[in-house]
């Protein structure tokens, strides 16, 4: 890594993560958060910049042992997520358990354990939020539910760190055009339509105009919808 500064991108492989990731190492060096190592190595190749920083974000053990080496951190990009489709009467407690332990448990404490190098930075946490998370709809129970969550992790965080010198910002896309969408779709008995959708990189965009903000100013909640 060089003397520019450092982003964390997590859920980095593919969709959103990945565009993010793409976009911000114009300006900083990118740590490349996801399960599938391979393709971490495989983007890493094609972005200039980058490595891989391969992470079960569930094996908490693991996460402080692969955080233990970032002393200073100025962004941090939370993509990694999970959707399962299911009425509250079909979705059981296994269900509920995966969806929060990836969407928020996850992001609670990868953020805690880098809390020290983000305050150093005086850093951003970015929280990839969803539609789901402001108005919650028939059969996304689970998924909704933890967004709203998320959404309040990332007031209390803001509220408690900004004398720190962090900004936290919340990015609530409608659906996009990613795998995640191509599953989802399928759940609901529906056709992927990515012409309909926001692309992974308008989201990215989004995404790097609050960590190029001026000192001056804070997003703290981003909303975007497809124009269909």
């Amino acid at each position: 890594m060089t003397s520019r500064p450092t982003a964390l991108v997590t859920g980095a492989s593919r969709g959103v993560g990945a565009a993010v990731a793409r976009s911000l190492s114009d300006t900083h060096d990118v740590l490349l958060g996801g399960r599938d190592e391979q393709a971490l190595h495989k983007m890493a190749q094609d972005i200039p910049g980058s490595r891989p920083w391969p992470a079960e974000l569930t094996d908490y053990d693991g996460i402080a042992e692969a955080a233990a080496g970032i002393d200073h951190l100025d962004v941090l990009v939370h993509s990694a997520g999970m959707v399962e489709i299911g009425s509250v009467s079909e979705a059981g407690v296994d269900s509920w358990r995966r969806t929060f332990e990836l969407n928020l448990f996850a992001v609670t404490e990868l953020t805690r354990t880098l809390l020290p190098a983000l305050r150093a930075a005086s850093g951003h946490v970015v929280l990839i939020n969803s539609g789901a998370g402001l108005a919650a709809k028939p059969n996304w129970g689970s998924y909704a539910a933890s967004k709203f969550a998320l959404r309040a992790y990332a007031d209390v965080l803001r509220g408690e760190e900004s004398a720190n010198g962090l900004r936290v910002t919340s990015v609530f896309p409608g659906r996009v055009a990613t795998d995640m969408q191509r599953e989802v779709r399928e759940s609901e008995g529906g056709s992927f339509e990515p012409e309909r959708y926001l692309r992974p990189e308008s989201v990215a965009d989004s995404v790097v105009s609050t960590v190029r903000a001026g000192s001056d100013s804070h997003m703290t909640e981003i909303v975007l919808r497809p124009n269909d």
